[in-house]
């Protein structure tokens, strides 16, 4: 072979072939790669190895010089101990634990080395246990590579066939893309997850690939080709002007269809959802953001207002300002003024001896979110409306006003309506605050978001534990989507994190690990109501259920309820009805 793998000109044409081949090995054996020419010029790398390409690398050159002189692999499994180790100078400061180096021979030739490389105890281990497989693999695509080198001139075309060879023997889907986004190498796994026949997603197909949340690792992502999108875990990976998408090994058996990506008005981290309901409160959003004036978020609790608040503000011409969250339920009455307005020196017993700035002079220039408007006292909400009109505060204790620049956005569950009607709430404020009311659907309400924002807290919650991304068993799925919640996304999220914490690692969560109340009766929809009437029964032609038939499936339903959990409020929701009348039905069975 004329040119070796050392020229620079054959460097050239190969080093995107062996960046694309180092990046997939370490996502597979989750260990980092280095690969060298016979010069001990490093060609590709990752992690601490992926720079100074062309150069030589500054560890291991005793190691690699070896395996190149040698022409056998060489496996170090505890570099503090090997007699290889001992003459290197860089001993005392390496931090590498463990190096497996297997040559690349042909043509009773060494072109260079090829590296696996563990730097932290898991990777030891990793390494140490499967020295044997990882070398065999190693070897084949090593020959493979140089079978190929030798046989054509090294170019693009003919290090081609290095790669299609490596995608093909992975287990994990892949899809290579080239610089304008179309694809330029598919394998197997990869359309099985969109049960496509290979001609689906040939070479030349535009694909767009868009990370749902962000993070390092495997995260959501939505794929979009041909007027379909789909929800997938994998890692994005931007090599050169290619991009790697690999796809997560405990992927779902189905890909999630999701309707739409960032061409959505507003596609905002955290505001998950496709829904229709969701689609018109992003594209309100959209066009409110940018708004000085004021915002009424609506909605039942849990349903993620102050996502939602942070969000517009984040979008608006005041994101570089602060965000000023205060939660009027939470602040006990003789503090919420001070709280809001600020003090002065003096002010009162106990006051701070230079005075306060109160949040809403901390907010100036940006947002104040006041959350649970609708607990506000009475007698703060004239102050309040004084300060929203006049743009103006005035600290307690004050003799002068102070100017504020401030975009008001207030949130509540509760019926201000009502509030109005029994003299609660402050019908002058209410206008005031109410300028652009923005109506959050709950999540019994938002089909198709389920599983966005399943998918979305596993990858949150299992990133923040540190733990492994879970798969979720059909049986699972269907039992939540047949969940009212009650809770709405907060009970989603608390649950997912309670069973990210419980799941062994590597494993799928199945209905087993779902606390009990996931195991009640099905939903209202799709069984009798506790709350019908016995004209609703009687007058009915198409059922022979008689008063006494359902009286007796009412109270086996309370009984099995009242099995699996004692609380009532949750009890009461799964079966349609008030809590009050929960407890008469109670007493009237004799189920206490």
């Amino acid at each position: 072979m004329e040119e070796t793998i050392g020229t620079p000109s054959t460097i050239m044409s190969i080093q995107t072939t062996i960046l694309n081949f180092c990046h997939l090995l370490a996502q597979v054996l989750q260990l980092e790669v280095e690969v060298v020419d016979h010069k001990l010029l490093r060609i590709a790398g990752t992690g601490p190895y992926g720079n100074r390409f062309g150069q030589t690398p500054e560890s291991n050159t005793l190691l690699l010089r070896n395996v190149i002189e040698q022409q056998k692999e060489i496996l170090i499994a505890d570099s503090r101990f090997n007699s290889l180790c001992q003459g290197c100078n860089q001993r005392g400061a390496c931090k590498e634990r463990a190096f497996l180096g297997v040559p690349i021979v042909g043509n009773q030739r060494c072109y260079g080395v090829v590296s696996l490389i563990a730097v932290n105890d898991d990777q030891h281990r990793r390494l140490v246990e499967n020295a044997e497989n990882y070398m065999q693999y190693i070897r084949y695509v090593s020959n493979l590579m140089v079978s190929q080198l030798s046989s054509l001139r090294q170019n693009e075309s003919e290090s081609d066939a290095v790669l299609t060879s490596l995608l093909t023997s992975m287990d994990q889907g892949v899809i290579l893309l080239d610089r304008d986004d179309r694809v330029q190498k598919v394998n197997e796994r990869a359309l099985q997850h969109f049960y496509l026949h290979p001609s689906g997603l040939a070479p030349g197909t535009a694909v767009t690939i868009e990370p749902l949340t962000r993070g390092k690792g495997y995260t959501q992502h939505v794929v979009s080709f041909l007027n379909q999108q789909f929800l997938l875990i994998g890692q994005l990976q931007r090599i050169g002007r290619q991009t790697l998408f690999v796809l997560a090994f405990h992927q779902n058996a189905s890909s999630a269809p999701v309707e739409t990506t960032r061409q959505d008005p507003l596609f905002i981290d955290r505001v998950i959802g496709q829904s229709a309901a969701m689609k018109k409160v992003k594209q309100l959003m959209a066009r409110i953001a940018s708004s000085p004036s004021s915002v009424l978020i609506l909605g039942e609790s849990g349903t993620g207002k102050e996502v939602v608040a942070r969000a517009i503000h984040r979008f608006s011409s005041r994101h570089d300002k602060p965000f000023v969250a205060i939660n009027c339920a939470a602040i006990p009455e003789n503090l919420l003024e001070s709280e809001l307005f600020g003090y002065v020196k003096g002010a009162f017993t106990g006051a701070a001896p230079g005075g306060k700035a109160g949040l809403i002079q901390s907010a100036h220039g940006g947002t104040l979110f006041l959350d649970e408007i609708g607990d506000m006292p009475l007698s703060l909400q004239a102050r309040l409306l004084r300060a929203i009109e006049s743009r103006e505060v005035m600290p307690v204790g004050a003799s002068r006003a102070v100017p504020v620049d401030i975009r008001i956005i207030s949130a509540t569950h509760q019926n201000l309506g009502n509030y109005i009607t029994e003299g609660r709430f402050r019908e002058d404020l209410y206008y005031r605050l109410n300028v652009i009311p923005l109506l959050l659907p709950p999540l019994r309400d938002r089909e198709g978001d389920l599983e966005l924002l399943l998918h979305y807290f596993i990858n949150l919650h299992s990133q923040r534990i540190g733990c492994a991304y879970p798969g979720i068993s059909k049986e699972v799925m269907r039992l939540l989507l047949r969940h009212r919640w009650p809770g709405n996304v907060r009970e989603l999220s608390n649950l997912v994190e309670y069973l990210v914490n419980i799941v062994p690692d590597g494993e799928m969560i199945d209905s087993a690990l779902l606390p009990p109340v996931f195991h009640l009766i099905p939903p209202v929809k799709s069984s009798p109501t506790l709350h019908a009437t016995q004209a609703e029964i009687s007058d009915s032609e198409d059922t022979n259920v008689t008063m006494a038939d359902f009286k007796s499936m009412e109270k086996t339903l309370i009984k099995e309820a009242l099995e699996h959990t004692r609380d009532k409020s949750l009890i009461a929701d799964q079966l349609g009805i008030g809590v009050a009348t929960l407890y008469r039905k109670i007493k009237k069975y004799g189920l206490d």
